[in-house]
């Protein structure tokens, strides 16, 4: 396809994380890539305050900053630490002019079995963040994890659980985060979905296809868009059909993808989005 309409396409940085800040927004510059989903481990390497101006001097749109969230610690000082942190990634994303944080909410404490009492600990996380997230113009994006990383990593496992967390607060300050990858297997997504939409809470939309056999460790294991079992435009149909407009983001964790040079897996990326997706 000649000159790919790549205007709602956004790379989230995790997918070429192997090329450094100025080579990424070198990279999008030279294939006419307007926007960037940012993590607040390379920002903060190559500094807060020179990335934005880099992204900024660029023209490139940041569309989400990953990840805030990891609420479930019941342990008051390990509590107390987690929202200072996450005031501060709310900092960060204002400084770098996005209006959305991706909450990646955390998983069962050791020796805890309780996932009640670890959904209600980030309730009560999200009651103190909300207004300070509202007041720097942020608005915090729950994602819900495949039910792989229930023990782990999230608790929040489908859409609804995620909205049924959202809806305790306004729009404005906590929606949710719609990623293929981990919801593709839900056959209440779609409804789920309309509800989010109805209540304006799709803060973002990302993109990653489900390959197996997965890697050891899962976490690798996002393939890249087109390769695997999910079909991007029926997905992409439900949140337009919801009302979204926003950037599209394809996130991918992937070994053998880092192992390649960068800019040709941007390249291939751009490509796939517009194949898969368009």
């Amino acid at each position: 396809m000649s000159n790919p309409d790549l205007s709602r396409f956004s790379i989230n940085q995790m997918t070429v994380k192997q090329l450094s800040m100025p080579e990424l927004v070198d990279a999008c510059r030279d294939l006419g890539i307007g926007n960037v989903g940012l993590w607040r481990e390379p920002v903060q390497s190559y500094g807060l305050e020179a990335t934005a101006k880099l992204v900024r001097d660029a023209g490139l749109t940041v569309t989400t900053l990953c990840r805030g969230g990891f609420f479930t610690a019941i342990d008051p000082e390990e509590r107390a630490g987690a929202l200072a942190d996450n005031r501060r990634a709310i900092d960060e994303a204002a400084a770098l002019g996005t209006d959305t944080l991706v909450l990646v909410s955390g998983g069962l404490p050791a020796g805890s079995k309780d996932l009640h009492g670890a959904r209600e600990r980030i309730a009560d996380a999200l009651a103190e963040l909300g207004p300070y997230a509202e007041s720097h113009g942020v608005r915090l994006a729950i994602e819900p994890l495949h039910p792989m990383y229930a023990s782990d990593r999230c608790v929040v496992s489908t859409l609804g659980q995620a909205l049924d967390l959202a809806e305790r607060f306004p729009a404005q300050q906590v929606g949710v985060t719609v990623d293929t990858y981990h919801i593709w297997w839900d056959d209440r997504a779609p409804e789920q979905i309309a509800r989010a939409g109805a209540g304006d809470r799709i803060h973002t939309f990302q993109l990653a296809d489900w390959t197996t056999p997965l890697p050891e460790g899962v976490l690798t294991g996002r393939g890249q868009i087109g390769d695997g079992a999910i079909d991007m435009r029926e997905w992409k149909g439900y949140v337009e059909a919801a009302g979204y407009t926003g950037a599209i983001e394809v996130e991918l964790f992937n070994d053998g993808l880092w192992a390649r040079d960068g800019r040709e897996v941007l390249a291939q990326t751009a490509a796939r989005f517009v194949e898969h997706a368009l």
